[in-house]
């Protein structure tokens, strides 16, 4: 698939990875923010979980049309103008009360993340070499999950000093960093260069359907299907920690920044391995491994006795969740046309977000009648049971791709040796 043709932007990356690290940053403080005013006003699972499917919802609902506008508008006219948007949302958003406004607001705000996401994903690869791409994939990753790390700790030192309004107001300003963004980055996508002619040819009509790549279903699914297993761990995890535990803000931030800590170091130790697997199929078999390794770690996080315990178990639990996410933007890469990348990462970003919103229902569910710790032990059962139930899916899946880029290589050389035997015997 059709990478840069020339030296890798990287000038053009270190510009996208700050941009992302600080947008990020500004995204978890305001989540972390509202999350735990919520939870210090007496709000129970539900009202956590409703404000998380509110963040969520608009990812998943308008990923069909911001994927189609990534791919057809000028990158440069969407990071400026959906930067500028939601600084404004985010400066509302600190001074609405009424929890009806605040929703509406969250959900707003998500919309232009919907917008600035397949953006952002699609540019990356426009901007390097095939073999640089692991490396250029795990600095933005870096990036996001640095500022997804400092963000939950930040949140918990400001909320307990200032209230919710000054982180909100804090992140409202970390989205000009995408308006910089949009007007420093050379490398751009969509609008009149999406028609441009290439070596004198007119760019044919795209024709890129995930159904007709098997792999790529099946990397989408299997994902989906493990985030919706354990994704109530995302809501149950503040009632664990801060009441069944009894932490501080400030330890509950330190605790979930971990789990991004690991998400970093391990973007960078399996960015080395991708640039060794050639092989789609074995990046899909690792990727299904890797999401074990989360589900054991969400499993183990249910026994400690202490939140400072947590440390080193989500440490590892981030690790493997880092090099699944490096697995799966390099198949994206790999497999899908240029001019669909967008559309693409939108697709897998709304099925992964899907599956998070029902866990996110189902651990607001929960909690009303039962209690946080054996609610974190059914989360890393349930995720294991899923790992285990798509594994013959994923095992098919690649032995069905090995099979046809088989059957490809021999009929390739059958049409070569053809060719050249018509070269040997003499026409009449």
């Amino acid at each position: 698939m059709s990478f840069t043709s020339g030296p890798s932007r990287w000038s053009d990356v270190w510009i996208t990875t700050a941009a992302r690290g600080v947008s990020t940053c500004g995204d978890f403080l305001a989540a972390s923010a509202l999350t735990l005013a919520l939870q210090s006003a007496g709000a129970g699972g539900l009202a956590v979980s409703g404000l998380l499917l509110a963040a969520t919802l608009p990812l998943v609902a308008l990923a069909p049309l911001t994927g189609r506008l990534a791919d057809r508008v000028d990158s440069r006219l969407l990071l400026v103008a959906a930067g500028l948007a939601q600084a404004g949302i985010c400066l509302a958003l600190a001074y609405a009360g009424h929890p009806a406004l605040v929703i509406g607001l969250v959900a707003l705000l998500a919309a232009g993340l919907a917008v600035i996401q397949p953006v952002l994903s699609a540019l990356v690869p426009a901007m390097v070499r095939a073999e640089d791409l692991p490396r250029a994939s795990a600095l933005n990753q870096t990036a996001g999950t640095l500022g997804a790390l400092a963000g939950p700790a930040l949140a918990g030192v400001l909320v307990g000093e200032f209230g919710s309004r000054v982180p909100l107001l804090i992140d409202a300003g970390s989205y000009l960093a995408l308006v910089a963004a949009g007007l420093l980055i050379c490398t751009r996508r969509g609008g009149a260069r999406r028609a441009e002619p290439t070596e004198g040819h007119a760019t044919p009509a795209t024709t890129w359907r995930l159904r007709r790549d098997p792999l790529l279903v099946v990397m989408v699914g299997t994902l989906a299907a493990v985030v919706a297993a354990v994704g109530a761990i995302n809501v149950v995890e503040v009632f664990f920690i801060r009441e069944t535990l009894g932490s501080s803000t400030t330890l509950y931030g330190l605790v979930t920044g971990s789990w991004t800590l690991g998400v970093v170091v391990g973007g960078w130790l399996f960015a080395r391995l991708a640039r060794r697997l050639a092989d789609d199929g074995a990046l899909l078999g690792a990727g299904l491994a890797l999401l074990g390794g989360c589900c054991l770690a969400v499993l183990a996080s249910a026994a400690v006795p202490a939140a400072s315990l947590l440390v080193p178990i989500w440490l590892a639990g981030g690790v493997a969740n880092g090099g699944d996410n490096v697995f799966n933007n390099l198949l994206l890469a790999r497999r899908v046309p240029e001019a669909d990348r967008a559309r693409a990462f939108a697709v897998f970003g709304a099925a992964v977000q899907g599956a998070g919103m029902a866990g996110f229902l189902v651990g607001g569910l929960l909690l009303e009648v039962a209690a946080p710790r054996p609610l974190v032990a059914g989360c890393g059962v349930a995720g294991l049971l899923m790992v285990a139930a798509v594994a013959l899916p994923v095992r098919r899946a690649v032995r069905a791709e090995r099979a046809a880029r088989l059957t490809a290589v021999s009929g390739a050389g059958r049409i070569e040796a053809g060719a050249e035997l018509a070269t040997l015997v003499p026409t009449r």
